[in-house]
This record gives C-alpha cells, sequence and structure tokens, in this order.
C-alpha cells in the first residue's frame, strides 16, 4: 500500500470513528413522569372510612416523583387530569367552602411544590362548570393544554371554530447529554379529553364549548408542532385504551392515537387501569408489554387515586439542527404493595404535600361529619352484587321521593316513576376496602358520600317497558354465565364489568337468569337475542313493554355512560337542578330516622342446577353473611370467597 493510500485511510478511519464518538456523546436521556385521575386524593387519607391510608394519595405520589428525579440528569413531570373531583375534599371545595377567584386551590397548592411541566384538562374537570374550572386553573403555576376542546360560536362554521384551550405547548427544555453538555430540547406537549363531556355535563357546556374527535385532532395539530420545531411530541389523551376498530367522537382513543405519526410517547388515563402491566391491553395487536410500548410508541397509565407514577425514558439522538426520539419504554412505580389483606407501603407520604392543604383537609373532615340522620341498622354493600341491597335502595327511595315532588302538577304527574341506582363502591379495582360500611346510628354528610361517591346531576328519562327491560338487560352483563350442568366451582361476578354500571331498576320486579349468556357485550352491542332478563313485573302485573315509564337516573347515564340502550340524552325529559346525592342527604334529612332494608324487588332464577356459584366481597361480610351464603377464605388479593346456596 502507498503511503499517501495508508494516510488517507487512516484519515477517513479516525474521521469515521471520531463521528462516531461525537454522535454517541451527544445521545440524550429525558426522563417522563406522569400522574393521573388523582380525583382530589392530594393527602394519604380515606375520607369515607375517616381514617388515614396507605393506597392513596398524591403526598405518596409525591415520595416516588422525588426518586425518580433523582436518578437520571433529564426529567418532566406531567399531570392528566380528572384531578378537582372525586373525594369530599373536592366537594367542599367546590359546593361546601366554595372557591372565590384569586384563591388557590389546594390541588395547586400541593402540585405546584412538584414542578410539574404541564397539565392535561380530563373529563370531570368540567362537573363542577366552566367558571369554578377557571377559578381552580388560576392556582396552578403550570400551563394547562387540550387540543380538541372549542368554543361554541354558535355557526355551524367548523373552519373558524377557535380552541378554549391553549391546544398544545412547546416548551424548551434545558438538558444535560451524555458527556456532560448542556443542551436545549423542544419538548412538545398536546392534551385531549373524552367528546362525551358534551353529554356527561350537558347542562354546563351547552352553548359554551364543544368538543371534537381526538384522533382527527392530533392528525391536525401534531404536523403543526413538528412545523414550529418539536423535537419530541408526548401526547396527554384523558382517554383509555381498548382496541375496537375507530369511530368518530370515541371516548378511549389512545390506541388508535399511537398511530398518529409524529407521536413520540403516550401518557394515559381516564380508565383507571395501569399500564404496562394491564392484561388485557398486553394482548392487543402492537402492545409490548415488557417494553411498555405500543406500535413502537411508549406509553403509560398510572392507575387511580395516586396509586402509581407512570415512567417513560426516552433516548434523543441529533436530527439536523434538533433532536428526535431513538428509543423508548415505559414503566409504572406503585405507592403500595398488597400482601394477603394488607395493602403495604412502598414509600412514605411527603409531609410537604399534607401540609400545605392541612387547612382545607381539616374543613373537609369538619363538612363530612356533620349529622343527617339516623339508621336504625347497619348498610353495607357487600352484597350488592348477589342479592338486593340496602345502600342502593336508599337511593332509589330519595330519587323516586324527590322525582314524585318535582313532577306533580305537571304533564308527568300521572306517568308511573321508576329509579336506577348502582353500587359505586363493591370492590373491584378499588380493592377489598372499598364497599360503602355505615355503622347504624347517627348518618354524616360522609356517609352520604359513601352511598353516593360521584357528583352527578339527577335526569329523569322516559322510556317504554321495553327500553326499561333492555336497560336491565345491559345491566345483567356485570354476571359471567354459569353452567348449571357442571359441579366446578364457577365465578359469578365479571370483573372486567365496572360496578357503576350494575344498574338496580326500582318500581319493577324481576329475575335475572345468569345461566343465559349475555345479550348486549362489553361495549353495549346487541350480540345475542336470548335474554337474561325474566318475569318483569309492574304492580304485580307483567310489564306493558309499550306503556311509558320515567326512570330516575343521573347525567353521566342518561347521556350514553356505559353505552346503555335508549340511553343517549334524546330520551331525557327532566334535567333537574340538584345533584343525586344532594337528593339523598336530603331526603335522610326529611326521614330523620331510616329503617334501611331492601324490598328484594330483584332475584337470581332459581336454574343454577348443580352449579357451585362463587363471589368476592369484604372480609367484613363474613360476620353478616345471611344463611343463603357460605363464607370459603379470604384470598392473597384481600378479599372474601363465599359460595351461593
Amino acid at each position: 500500500m502507498k503511503p499517501t493510500v495508508f494516510l488517507k485511510t487512516a484519515i477517513a478511519s479516525f474521521t469515521a470513528l471520531t463521528i462516531a464518538g461525537l454522535a454517541q456523546a451527544q445521545t440524550i436521556d429525558l426522563r417522563v413522569m406522569e400522574t393521573t385521575d388523582i380525583h382530589m386524593n392530594l393527602v394519604d387519607y380515606d375520607y369515607y372510612g375517616d381514617k388515614q391510608s396507605n393506597s392513596v394519595g398524591l403526598s405518596r405520589v409525591a415520595s416516588l416523583i422525588t426518586q425518580a428525579r433523582s436518578e437520571v440528569k433529564n426529567s418532566v413531570l406531567v399531570d392528566n387530569g380528572d384531578l378537582l373531583q372525586g373525594t369530599p375534599l373536592g366537594d367542599y371545595m367546590a359546593k361546601g367552602r366554595v372557591l372565590r377567584f384569586g384563591e388557590i386551590h389546594p390541588a395547586y397548592k400541593a402540585m405546584n411544590l412538584l414542578n410539574y411541566d404541564v397539565g392535561n384538562i380530563g373529563n370531570h374537570e368540567f362537573n363542577f362548570g366552566l367558571d369554578f374550572l377557571a377559578k381552580s386553573l388560576y392556582g396552578a403555576n403550570f400551563p394547562y393544554v387540550s387540543s380538541n376542546v372549542y368554543v361554541d360560536d354558535g355557526d355551524d362554521n367548523a373552519d373558524n371554530d377557535q380552541p378554549y384551550f391553549q391546544p398544545y405547548l412547546i416548551k424548551e427544555k434545558k438538558v444535560v447529554d451524555s458527556e456532560g453538555t448542556e443542551q436545549t430540547v423542544k419538548v412538545g406537549y398536546i392534551g385531549f379529553t373524552p367528546p362525551q363531556i358534551m353529554n356527561w355535563d350537558k347542562d354546563n357546556l351547552t352553548g359554551k364549548i364543544i368538543a371534537k374527535d381526538i384522533v382527527a385532532s392530533a392528525k391536525k395539530y401534531v404536523p403543526e408542532m413538528k412545523a414550529k420545531g418539536a423535537d419530541v411530541i408526548i401526547a396527554i389523551p384523558h382517554s383509555g385504551m381498548y382496541n375496537d376498530p375507530h369511530k368518530t367522537g370515541e371516548e378511549h382513543a389512545s390506541y388508535h392515537l399511537a398511530k398518529v405519526e409524529g407521536i413520540d410517547a403516550i401518557l394515559f388515563g381516564h380508565s383507571h387501569r395501569v399500564f404496562p402491566g394491564d392484561k388485557t391491553i398486553g394482548a392487543y395487536e402492537g402492545v409490548d408489554s415488557e417494553k411498555g410500548t405500543v406500535f413502537g410508541i411508549p406509553a403509560t397509565m398510572p392507575g387511580f387515586w395516586g396509586s402509581h407514577l407512570g415512567v417513560i425514558d426516552l433516548t434523543l439522538e441529533p436530527n439536523g439542527d434538533g433532536w428526535k426520539v431513538q428509543d423508548g419504554t415505559a414503566s409504572v412505580r406503585a405507592i403500595y404493595r398488597r400482601e394477603g389483606r394488607d395493602k403495604l407501603p412502598l414509600v412514605e407520604a411527603d409531609e410537604r404535600i399534607n401540609e400545605a392543604v392541612r387547612h382545607e383537609h381539616e374543613g373537609t373532615l369538619e363538612y363530612m361529619r356533620r349529622k343527617v340522620g339516623v339508621t336504625t341498622s347497619d348498610i353495607n354493600s357487600f352484597f350488592a352484587l348477589v342479592q338486593d341491597d340496602p345502600s342502593i335502595q336508599i337511593v332509589n327511595n330519595a330519587q323516586i321521593w324527590y322525582t314524585k315532588n318535582i313532577v306533580r302538577g305537571t304533564s308527568y304527574d300521572n306517568m308511573p316513576i321508576l329509579s336506577a341506582a348502582a353500587p359505586f363502591k363493591a370492590g373491584g379495582r378499588g380493592g377489598a376496602d372499598y364497599f360503602t360500611d355505615v355503622p347504624k346510628g347517627d348518618i354524616a354528610l360522609k356517609n352520604v358520600s359513601d352511598l353516593y361517591i360521584y357528583p352527578n346531576d339527577l335526569k329523569v328519562v322516559q322510556l317504554t317497558g321495553s327500553q326499561v327491560v333492555e336497560w336491565l338487560e345491559r345491566a345483567a352483563g356485570q354476571f359471567n354465565q354459569i353452567d348449571p350442568n357442571s359441579s366446578a366451582k364457577q365465578e359469578l361476578i365479571n370483573s372486567t364489568f365496572p360496578t357503576y354500571n350494575y344498574d338496580v331498576l326500582d318500581g319493577v320486579e324481576y329475575k335475572i337468569d345468569v345461566t343465559q349468556p349475555n345479550r348486549y357485550d362489553e361495549k353495549g352491542v346487541l350480540m345475542a337475542a336470548n335474554h337474561r332478563i325474566k318475569n318483569v313485573t309492574y304492580m304485580g302485573k307483567p310489564i306493558d313493554l309499550k306503556q311509558d315509564f320515567l326512570v330516575v337516573t343521573n347525567n353521566y347515564r342518561a347521556g350514553g355512560g356505559g353505552k346503555f340502550p335508549g340511553l343517549d340524552g334524546s330520551t331525557v325529559v327532566i334535567h333537574a337542578p340538584d345533584k343525586n346525592r344532594d337528593v339523598v342527604a336530603n331526603y335522610l334529612l326529611t326521614q330523620n330516622t331510616i329503617d334501611p332494608k331492601a324490598d328484594q324487588n330483584w332475584s337470581f332464577a332459581d336454574t343454577f342446577g348443580k352449579a357451585s356459584v362463587s363471589f368476592k366481597t369484604s372480609p367484613k361480610a363474613k360476620a353478616v353473611a345471611p344463611d343463603s351464603m357460605t363464607f370459603i377464605e379470604v384470598g392473597e388479593d384481600g378479599f372474601a370467597e363465599f359460595t351461593l346456596n
């Protein structure tokens, strides 16, 4: 080889190695952390049980945030909404203590200590109206984004619609690369909320805002963010993840959002799941649960009530004058672990957070301890999914009492009135402690909130008898199909069916035949010609399928929540001025003393055959179980297992 050739080869090799070394040196690691669905669980306290809790609270997540930050050089922190509603503390600030303009909402007294970079608007942020939302957001020292909510200008021209919130934000983030050199990365954040807010909070929002499709909004704004120089685009959908074919205006759009070109990470929420970790999501096409990616995009959903912190770790590499995401992984970190019946803390609370909201916390406790009535026996929801239950009966009695008063003298005065209510606290994802449990004696406001945990608005719909039966059929999805010819133990309760969708309708009598397959699938789509609901009667006679009924419910159900047939907002005939929970409280005040007994208007059809049917409930149920049930054991998950005799 000639010297010149050797020299050129050496120089070329040295140059290639140098460039490769520089490229490697310029790699940036960026950690993205997410909280979501805090629902005003700011402190580690169970307001309904009136006791400290190891399993909830932003104050405990705060310790995870501090730990996760300390492990890396570069990080950002995002909240994904459903923050301002959920516990009595949220109600106290909206309806009891009442937040005033210029005051700092306790949520932000807490969150401002944690240096959030951005927040997204969840659907429950709208529960108390736009004025309250504006007063609350005033206190945040970090910006908010939401790309699919627009001002309702009333002109039916989509081309000139103006965003109600800042649709997205691009922030310059000072970071340190792997060689210790300071760099600047342009991080883009884009938020989304379920379009269903227009049904769920219709009274608060009609004529003021409109909500559009999540995926379409992403396709509109993500290219714009790229054009403005965003190196990294983080999508923050307050939206769950299901793999159904995409439909315009869908509530759970995160799966399809992962297919939108240009998105580098997804921080999702709303459906109170944990990802990576959720087995259902993990089985979807394109999902890698170990790496925490969906179609190659790192994604996380960190549970609810402060149960987890979501963590995404991105690796960035040079891209022209900027940067691009080269790889990424996602994970979640829990604040507690379950050991048998116990929830053992994995972190201690950050007392800065608890102290920051102590005044409002103590005011909430005082507010919630006010007496509203007396009960002559215990009220609990231990058996609400397997027999007619006093905790639901009280709500239905209150709703019928209220509606009879408001229809008096109107065109609806002589129409039959039914009432629908569900067991909001019946275990499930909330765990073995998540049951209504009110001891006999004085009933306080906290107990009313225990009976009815959501600040829903009362609605009355008008339906035919046939539609009433279909409502019950949809609710019967709470149960697995039982094989009456098998003596093997069979689980009765479908754990994937939310208990808040198990409506019990009072005013009619009926039986449920769980040996029949479900008439509706989990999405509310009719899939079978059979019926589970049998022997439906009204006033002792078979229900007239053509007769009109008034059914008392809430804004969520009346507006289409849960995908019940006949309930899409169009059948509402009375928009009551009161909330369901206030109706229950006022009912108890007027009754003073109540004797809570279920009227046994529903039961299972006698078709179990030789099947051994089991269900899970609170361990406390052992002390009060009727003879029709046999206690088996308390499992590792903390739930007590029973069989129906």
